[in-house]
């Protein structure tokens, strides 16, 4: 009773009960640069091994780079999710280099399957149904793929405004999955609001996609720095709730903090359990060891007011 205190006594601010976030936090994921991982000495300190850390491929970074990172990683006991972006990528032969060498080189059995956000395609290679197509990740052993999610729309994808060319990506890759030995989840961009994320999941539930949704959410940052990360990365109608906490003074020059995004979220999941989201994954905006510090306060909170 005496630690349940304190974790309330802790709380000077209006934030939702951590208690709400139920099993919500357990496992999450987070994501990492080369050049932002060279600063890290040790991922120990402050990151639970075994949990599963992607590895952004920013167009122009050196596969030599990405594979250091990867093995490193890995030996340090994380589950290594390197981003293969297509559009970066000279063609098949190419990505078959890099799959050989993350594979034998860094131990590495798992992906993030994108499209890139190269304009202009390097190759003949588009999408990450492009990837698929090659054969090459079946061949290479990787056990884990994972594709993107946009809960609001991709406006390079579906540039009418719709969600028809996502949606029927979603459903081609739902059927490769049934048809490959590689376990599939969707991991989606960022968001703030969680009401166009529920109404998501629900609709491409209904149209036949049951791959688990791994729910991206932006770590603790400046609001500044949000909003201008929302906005290059074409975050859609939700961006309004960081513009309508940018006019409250008082909120103003206070941190972002996801806290009733994910509030929200395990309040749906705990009345509909059957939902396909399962976990969150984690875009440290603001330093990763400041997100992943934030996780795990939040994970012992709910678990010891759980209790």
């Amino acid at each position: 009773m005496a630690i349940l205190n304190v974790f309330r006594n802790k709380r000077v601010d209006d934030r939702p009960e951590p208690a709400r976030f139920g099993s919500l936090l357990g496992g999450y994921s987070i994501e990492v640069m080369p050049r932002t991982a060279a600063k890290i000495e040790n991922f120990r300190d402050f990151l639970p091994v075994g949990t599963r850390v992607y590895i952004a491929h920013i167009d122009g970074t050196p596969i030599e780079d990405m594979i250091a990172t990867a093995k490193r990683l890995t030996d340090e006991g994380y589950a290594v999710m390197p981003h293969i972006p297509a559009r970066s990528i000279h063609g098949k032969v190419m990505l078959d280099d890099w799959l050989n060498r993350y594979h034998n080189e860094a131990g590495v059995t798992q992906a993030l399957l994108l499209a890139g956000g190269v304009a202009t395609p390097a190759g003949d290679l588009n999408s990450s149904l492009h990837l698929i197509e090659t054969g090459l990740f079946d061949r290479y052993g990787f056990k884990r793929l994972h594709v993107a999610g946009h809960p609001e729309g991709n406006k390079d994808i579906d540039k009418d405004g719709t969600t028809a060319v996502v949606d029927e990506a979603l459903k081609f890759k739902q059927a490769y999955a049934e048809s490959s030995d590689a376990e599939m989840a969707i991991v989606t961009q960022f968001a703030f609001d969680a009401k166009p994320v529920i109404q998501w999941a629900e609709r491409i539930t209904a149209a036949g996609v049951n791959l688990p949704i791994h729910l991206g959410i932006a770590g603790p940052t400046k609001l500044q720095t949000l909003i201008k990360f929302a906005i290059s990365c074409g975050v859609g109608p939700s961006l309004s709730v960081l513009q309508k906490r940018a006019l409250d003074l008082s909120k103003l020059l206070t941190p972002y903090e996801p806290d009733e995004f994910l509030a929200e979220i395990a309040d749906y999941k705990a009345s509909n359990p059957q939902s396909l989201i399962e976990q969150i994954h984690v875009f440290p905006l603001g330093g990763i060891r400041p997100s992943a510090d934030w996780m795990n306060e939040r994970a012992a909170e709910a678990q010891v007011l759980a209790v």
